[in-house]
């Protein structure tokens, strides 16, 4: 049963090729600052769900740890760690004034993908290189920068926290190749229990390592709030390359830093190419700039360089700078660009940061770097060879583990609390749909069908055609079956893994189940959902979604910037039924149907995303959970499916809709009674161990409404 003619694919903008990290990410300043308040809630609220930290995790104990201190003439330093989630370190150097009065700034510096993090140190040609093109001036600081812009910041009065990136210098529970380096699947990680990160499993809950590290760049925010010598009101946080994306993304969700300095990484072109950069949902829709954004109107300084930050003086800052100047900080955003030096966070750039950070926080203190104790790996690391933790993969399993149970600890209680604790379940996973499904209703105007052919069959007239969405661009195949003259007004939306054809038995007659529905005088609506029946040439199978071009099997350089299939056909299935809510012949209800596990769990993220979509429901979901798909390459994949309590959770707030589920136990039906008892309408959820045919119970349903 095709609407287009073999071999013809729909005009769908999503068959496009996927967009990676390497795209074009425009930023459109909004028209006003009412308009920016809208959209920098929205994209902030997205950072949070995509890093995993929607809700906030709980802030357990730091345990915080001096295990080495030197002083210097006028500046200290200490080797601390302390505990970001329990049993994971967060390790690295605090750098505090000597001789002068505080309280002080704090500010915190996270590092990029320098050899060795903090122990980083150049040879004598890249030294000599840099004193010669005067991007350095000294050459102790050419040889560790990290090192030089901590110890200055110290000298200018400010108490400075330089902490490892996940996999270097000290920090080896988790291994350099798997943060950053990682490029294969691990089968033995991908496991429905102790899963690992870059599972499906850890991606349907939202578990990355680029989540972790903003996590510890927020516990890291903490201790330097929890000392009295420090200043609570003037914090900041400077980074370069990666450490600049820790920078604004830290800086953009956390309302506690004052002032920012990202280096040489905004811009409208690469996004970050590292594993600890990308994590999926993240990057749908905006980019690094209009993450820049979300700080305004606070002070930010940025820098470009001669890499893929070259045009950004004239692409992404100029946007960027218009914003400030329509939030009356025309003065507070400033950018050094120096392309003639390579990716660096060089002197140069530096001296941009210190006269930044003392215009900001009112320092009384030189600019001018001066030479320092360069210190090596003995004097500042916090291990000694005694207890030096290495990566095992039962640690990464451990925490992963408890990074789970932290975030059930939180939103169980929530789902299954009184009406108060519900409604808040119900608003925070309102929000994380948004981002996850990416759904946007379209208004009347911007969906249209355009009709194919028409057939008079015996008892119904079939319809076919094509139904646009210009909203999100797209366009679905699709078939209404009318009963010929007898139709009660009620409609159904019947979903099949085949699609549209998955309405006809092989002789391509109606399925029994089916043609008792339009014989009774029920409308049937079939549609193919994405890379279902007609988009797929000559009746191929769809066993995996398409990619980005990246030889790393990490989800998150597809999905970070595109949308689930998952996804996509939630949209499509939510585009069907607004078209069938607004059509002409308005139905007195809509119902929904799949008898399929899979596409059954998709019709309740549906169901969960706009509750107004459908009037009833059948679900056979037997027990399916996004939790437990198998591949990050599964047309199943959900990010964020799982984290909020998968299928049950989302047939949950399906409630008070009328509803059926079949093929669940007693204890994954819990969160669905309670939801139903707590709203008092308990008879809308009926039996779901009920002997009774998903159609008979659709025909005595309708038949007891009609009655009433």
């Amino acid at each position: 049963m095709r609407v287009l003619p073999p071999g013809e694919l729909p005009s769908d903008s999503r068959l496009a090729p996927p967009k990676d990290l390497n795209g074009y990410f425009p930023f459109s300043p909004p028209a006003s600052v009412a308009q920016w308040d809208v959209r920098s809630e929205d994209v902030r609220t997205q950072l949070k769900v995509a890093l995993g930290l929607w809700p906030m995790p709980p802030k357990t104990s730091l345990n915080y740890e001096v295990t080495g201190r030197r002083e210097f003439v006028d500046y200290s330093v200490s080797n601390i760690r302390f505990e970001s989630i329990p049993g994971l370190y967060v390790t690295g150097n605090l750098y505090e004034p000597l001789g002068k009065e505080g309280p002080f700034p704090g500010v915190l510096c996270p590092h990029g993908h320098w050899a060795n993090g903090r122990y980083y140190v150049a040879d004598e040609n890249a030294v000599k290189k840099q004193l010669e093109s005067g991007a350095e001036t000294d050459a102790v600081a050419a040889e560790n920068p990290i090192q030089a812009r901590s110890v200055h910041l110290a000298r200018m009065g400010c108490v400075v926290l330089q902490i490892d990136m996940l996999g270097y210098a000290d920090s080896q529970q988790l291994s350099f190749e798997l943060v950053h380096k990682f490029s294969q699947q691990r089968p033995e990680m991908n496991t429905n229990e102790r899963w690992g990160f870059f599972s499906p499993q850890a991606e349907s809950h939202l578990q990355s390592v680029m989540g972790l590290q903003i996590w510890n760049c927020i516990r890291s925010l903490d201790v330097l709030e929890s000392f009295s010598r420090v200043d609570k009101s003037r914090l900041a946080i400077t980074g370069a390359s990666g450490g600049a994306t820790q920078t604004m993304l830290a800086s953009a969700i956390d309302p506690r830093v004052a002032v920012c300095f990202p280096a040489v990484m905004v811009s409208t072109a690469m996004q970050g190419g590292c594993t600890c950069e990308n994590c999926t949902l993240l990057r749908i829709g905006t980019g690094n700039v209009e993450f820049a954004a979300l700080f305004a109107p606070k002070p930010q300084g940025l820098t470009s360089a001669d890499d893929w930050t070259v045009d950004f003086e004239t692409k992404g800052f100029p946007e960027l700078n218009q914003l400030y100047d329509l939030m009356d900080a025309e003065n507070r955003v400033h950018l050094t660009a120096r392309t003639e030096f390579g990716h660096n966070y060089n002197a140069v750039s530096r001296k941009a940061m210190y006269e930044l950070f003392k215009k900001e926080f009112g320092l009384d203190a030189s600019t001018q770097e001066r030479p320092f104790n360069r210190l090596g790996i003995e004097e500042l690391s916090v291990w000694n060879e005694e207890n030096r933790p290495t990566y095992k993969p039962e640690f990464e399993r451990e925490l992963v583990e408890r990074m789970t149970e932290q975030s059930d600890e939180t939103i169980m209680p929530l789902l299954l609390g009184d009406s108060e604790k519900f409604a808040n379940y119900r608003e925070m996973v309102d929000k994380a749909l948004d981002v996850i499904v990416g759904w946007e209703a379209p208004a009347a105007d911007q969906l249209d069908f355009n009709v194919k052919d028409k057939q008079q069959q015996q008892d119904f007239l079939l319809i076919s055609g094509l139904l646009h969405n210009d909203q999100n661009k797209s366009q679905l195949p699709a078939l209404f079956l009318y009963p010929n003259e007898n139709w009660n007004g009620h409609t159904v939306l019947w979903l099949t893994k085949e699609g549209k054809s998955g309405v006809f038995d092989e002789g391509e007659r109606l399925k029994p189940e089916v043609a008792k529905l339009v014989s009774s005088g029920i409308s049937v609506a079939a549609v193919d959902l994405i890379y279902q029946g007609d988009f797929l040439p000559d009746r191929q199978s769809f066993q995996e979604t398409p990619r980005v071009e990246n030889s790393r099997e990490a989800a998150a350089y597809t999905l970070g910037y595109n949308h689930s299939v998952a996804a996509q056909r939630i949209q499509d299935i939510l585009s069907t039924a607004a078209f069938m809510r607004k059509h002409d012949r308005q139905p007195k209800s809509i119902g929904l149907v799949a008898l399929d596990p899979a596409i059954a769990a998709l019709g309740s993220v549906a169901v969960a995303t706009h509750s107004d979509a459908f009037d009833f429901g059948v679900l056979k979901t037997d027990g399916f959970r996004f939790g437990h798909v198998k591949s990050i390459r599964s047309p199943d994949l959900l990010p964020g499916g799982a984290k909020y309590g998968d299928v049950p959770g989302f047939l949950a707030m399906a409630s008070p809709m009328l509803l059926r589920v079949i093929g669940e136990d007693e204890d994954s039906e819990k969160p669905v009674r309670v939801a139903y008892g707590r709203d008092e309408k308990q008879e809308m959820l009926t039996d779901m161990d009920s002997e009774v045919s998903p159609v008979d119970w659709i025909m005595n349903q309708l038949s007891a409404i009609a009655v009433q």
